[in-house]
């Protein structure tokens, strides 16, 4: 079964700063039909102004991960870790137990653009935990890349839950296949670009949730960078 997300019916935030567009519940914007998919529970895309940014706040028991589109973005956590991200850098925070970080476009003069993902974990009360890795673009380009895992295999950074997130970068006669295994799902998020999925057009910020299928396929591409998750249902 294949479920569209269209990008123009996500969750919108505007506070000068930031504008946020939310796939799943998240903050004011609350819709009972889009809770999350699977453990996947929050995709944001955040547009963050020159030199602001959030303040020190708290997480518990959810693997967070930042996907970082355009521009430079400042983390610090209360586990003593501090960086700054870019194109291409994925980080992983496991906030177990408790963790408090802050997030801050790194520039004074230009924007900062990235998804903040939420995978709640299946284990709770563990240790916090932080891991960072860069994907370069030769990587995705035409493939699958693996960024997130459970294990952390092929290099990619590990998350406390039995779930997989791949990127890639398609264009023109570019296609892309996955296997979904049985007893898994998978949810396809747009993050530029258009892309053809399973058959379904979807243009930037769209994605598509699919179910009882076994398999997921990208093709008929421009200029597009999608994010693929295989989740348990």
């Amino acid at each position: 079964m294949l479920d569209v997300r269209k990008s123009n019916d996500r969750g919108a935030a505007s506070f000068g700063w930031l504008k946020s567009r939310h796939t799943f519940s998240f903050g004011h914007y609350h819709d009972p039909k889009h809770m999350g998919f699977g453990p996947l529970r929050v995709i944001n895309e955040d547009h963050v102004q020159p030199g602001r940014g959030f303040d020190s706040h708290g997480h518990r028991n959810m693997e967070i991960i930042s996907y970082v589109l355009d521009g430079a973005l400042e983390h610090k956590d209360s586990m003593g870790n501090g960086s700054v991200l870019r194109y291409g850098d994925v980080q992983r925070m496991s906030a177990g137990s408790g963790v408090v970080h802050s997030e801050y476009n790194h520039s004074k003069t230009e924007g900062v653009h990235f998804l903040q993902i939420w995978i709640e974990p299946n284990t709770v009360g563990e240790a916090p935990g932080y891991e960072e890795k860069h994907f370069d673009t030769a990587s995705k380009t035409g493939r699958l890349r693996l960024i997130a895992s459970a294990d952390g295999r092929e290099g990619s950074v590990s998350m406390r839950q039995d779930a997989s997130i791949y990127a890639t970068i398609l264009n023109g006669a570019d296609a892309v296949s996955h296997q979904l295994a049985a007893g898994r799902q998978a949810y396809v998020h747009v993050v530029r670009g258009s892309v053809t999925a399973n058959g379904v057009a979807l243009n930037g910020g769209d994605a598509l949730k699919v179910t009882a299928e076994d398999l997921v396929t990208l093709e008929q591409a421009e200029a597009a960078e999608v994010l693929v998750f295989d989740l348990p249902q």
